[in-house]
């Protein structure tokens, strides 16, 4: 029973050979980052010796280099739009820059300067590391694979040139080459790129099987069903392109008026100098009241009054876990009407664990040597509910017992003896099966791993007229009824117990999908790649009503698509790579951070690092004061130009006086947005009536 075929092979050593190497943009090799990075350094420099008082030629030179090094980059981008007849913010700001310096107000335009450049940096470094993960989700699937000829030979070929109709061969511990449907050979398959499933699925002959997910212990004959370039991997890959492609760019407010207000600023100050110039005003006075009229008009405090509160609300939420990548992306967060979260990994903890010990009426045993039998059984194999039947004997502090002629049988379970008797563990629907036709005392062979236990397929009375046996399936019948997996337990070919076996829910998801229901108004949307029966299940737990199973990315995309045309802001929340495109197509998308995929985590707008479900409903919360300070502040900071204007337009508006005004409204806007660096903030964020 220890042939080669049967030894335990090591499922995690598997996924990891098996693994596609990231292929990751330096964040230096980025012009962006460069040039802001230079701007922000030379800043940093020159502000200390600035403040104390050193003279101007140790800092003015700095100070110039920063407006060269950061400024070049928007305006430059400012003067092609302006090629394009289109006027945009990026050359008005460095217009407001250089307009600040040539006053004498150096420090306000380089800190300006340096904020738009970090924010482009920000943006150019988010797009690379996105087109980054959706180049490697391609290296899933294997760059060969082996055809089978016609004459029973065996070549290996670039999965490029598979065309449907072929039949290929997989291995134990290789990757799938294609999309198909298994010919001959048994096994379980690791699909959770694809369907986000907590469990490798046991595959026979006419089960279908994607490119990139992972093969166990059994070899499969596998005909090609798909084109590669059709293949569901690649198909994740260009939703995700198409989306980030095609999804219009969500810009801050004062973006949003950034043609007008920039035409409109610069038409006034051209018309204030010319039009006094035509009836015979002197230039030097006239240029004065223009260039007054730009400084109180530019839209520094605006700009300043959009940032703050979002750019505090970003730092207050990273230091609670939460990553939000842009002020856009914490600004769309408060627009959020409606969330829908997946399952495994999300709603759950993606983790396998034993939920159910029943020993059966008459088998004599009690929970814990049931437990103990079958942990001795399956302590051999690296299969995942192996591990969780193993890891719940050590949790209960079991001692278990030494198994000898272990032999495992994929999509069946595993055999071994214990204490002089044959210990059977695995599908409920295999095992009752075989004691109908063959001893059950004959252990299975095979690869080491024994798969996730497959629902009963027929009545117990169909498998055998054993009372046991019959008892039984009715009671593996019952479990996955309630969504567990049922694992059976033989001892010498009677059934003694079947164990439950589900992934655990979060401890906060309850209260996080009653948070989220009283935020947006909208009960929570479950979509997920399970089966519908175990997210139905999960879905009454936690008070979910619209469950949406069994959907692969492409249905991921069409429900979250329906969701948005009905006119909901619809906010997404997974971990997987199958989540990735329904991340990328929604109005905002929030990655678990902690056992999230490399795709899920850059295509998604936010991430909750430590995976605490509950700091979701909160940075929506936050979202939603920061969005009411922008408007605060918009209306403080436009309070103040229209009044310096109309002062500039209807008297004579001294020029200090006019930047002491327009600097004063900056500093007052800035202060404001700083409140919610404060925790306070988030602790009031996370009261039901922040909303």
């Amino acid at each position: 029973m220890t042939s080669t075929l049967t030894q335990p092979t090591r499922t995690s050593d598997a996924v990891r050979d098996a693994a596609p190497t990231r292929r990751r943009t330096r964040i230096f090799a980025l012009p962006e980052a460069r040039w802001a990075a230079t701007a922000l350094v030379l800043f940093l420099i020159a502000l200390p010796l600035h403040l104390l008082g050193a003279p101007a030629w140790a800092w003015g030179p700095l100070y110039a280099l920063v407006y060269v090094t950061g400024g070049w980059e928007p305006g430059w981008a400012g003067l092609q739009a302006l090629r394009d007849r289109t006027l945009d913010v990026d050359l008005l700001m460095v217009v407001a820059a250089i307009g600040a310096a040539a006053i004498g107000q150096v420090l306000d335009g380089a800190l300006l300067i340096v904020i738009f450049a970090t924010s482009g940096a920000l943006e150019a470094i988010a797009t690379a590391r996105t087109a980054d993960s959706v180049r490697g989700l391609l290296d899933l699937a294997p760059a060969t694979a082996t055809r089978l000829t016609g004459d029973g030979g065996e070549e290996s070929v670039p999965s490029a040139d598979l065309r449907v109709g072929d039949t290929i061969l997989v291995r134990p511990g290789e990757r799938v080459g294609a999309d198909g449907r298994v010919l001959d050979g048994a096994s379980e398959v690791d699909q959770a790129t694809i369907t986000g499933e907590p469990l490798p699925v046991a595959k026979e002959a006419g089960d279908e099987v994607f490119a990139g997910t992972l093969n166990g212990t059994g070899a499969l004959r596998v005909r090609v069903e798909r084109d590669p370039s059709d293949s569901v991997i690649a198909r994740i890959v260009a939703m995700v392109e198409e989306a980030s492609e095609t999804k219009a760019p969500t810009q801050l407010f004062i973006e949003k008026v950034e043609q007008r207000y920039s035409i409109g600023m610069v038409a006034a100050t051209l018309a204030l100098f010319a039009l006094p110039l035509l009836f015979g005003a002197a230039v030097q006075p006239t240029l004065l009241r223009a260039m007054t009229f730009m400084i109180v008009a530019s839209p520094c405090a605006v700009v300043l009054a959009t940032m703050p509160p979002l750019l505090s609300a970003i730092a207050n939420a990273g230091r609670h876990g939460v990553l939000v990548k842009s002020a856009v992306v914490m600004e769309r967060l408060g627009q959020v009407d409606q969330v829908a979260l997946d399952k495994t990994g999300t709603l759950t903890e993606g983790t396998p664990r034993v939920t159910d010990v029943r020993p059966l009426d008459g088998s004599r045993l009690a929970e814990d040597a049931l437990l103990s039998l079958a942990a001795a059984a399956e302590h051999p194999s690296e299969h995942p509910l192996a591990r969780a039947i193993v890891d719940a004997a050590r949790t209960r502090g079991l001692a278990i017992p030494p198994a000898e002629d272990f032999g495992s049988a994929p999509g069946t379970g595993v055999t071994a003896t214990v204490d002089g008797s044959t210990v059977a563990v695995g599908s409920p629907a295999r095992l009752l099966h075989g004691t109908s036709r063959r001893p059950a005392a004959t252990p299975a062979t095979g690869p080491s791993a024994s798969p996730a236990a497959s629902p009963s397929t027929a009545p117990a009375t169909e498998l055998t007229a054993d009372p046991a046996s019959a008892l039984a399936a009715d009671l593996a019948a019952r479990l996955e009824q309630e969504g567990r997996t049922a694992v059976l337990v033989l001892v010498d070919g009677v059934p003694v117990g079947v164990l439950g076996i589900a992934d655990r829910l979060r401890e906060e998801a309850a209260a996080t999908v009653t948070a989220l229901s009283s935020l947006t108004g909208h009960a929570p949307v479950l979509i997920t790649g399970d089966n519908p029966r175990a997210a139905g299940r999960l879905a009454a737990e936690v008070g979910i009503t619209d469950v949406r199973a069994g959907l692969l990315p492409q249905d991921k995309v069409t429900a979250v698509s329906e969701l948005e045309r009905a006119g909901r802001k619809v906010l997404v929340v997974g971990d997987g790579v199958n989540d990735a495109p329904a991340l990328a197509v929604a109005h905002t998308g929030i990655a678990m951070g902690r056992a999230g995929s490399d795709l899920a985590l850059e295509t998604a707008d936010a991430v909750v690092v430590r995976d605490e479900l509950a700091t979701i409903p909160t940075v929506v919360a936050l979202s939603r004061r920061a969005r009411r300070l922008v408007v605060q502040n918009l209306v403080i900071a436009g309070t103040f130009i229209t009044g310096l204007v109309v002062w500039d337009l209807a008297g004579t508006l001294p020029l200090p006086l006019g930047v002491a005004g327009h600097e004063g409204s900056t500093v007052i806007v800035g202060l404001n947005g700083l409140r919610l660096l404060a925790d306070t903030a988030w602790r009031r964020a996370h009261t039901p009536d922040a909303s």
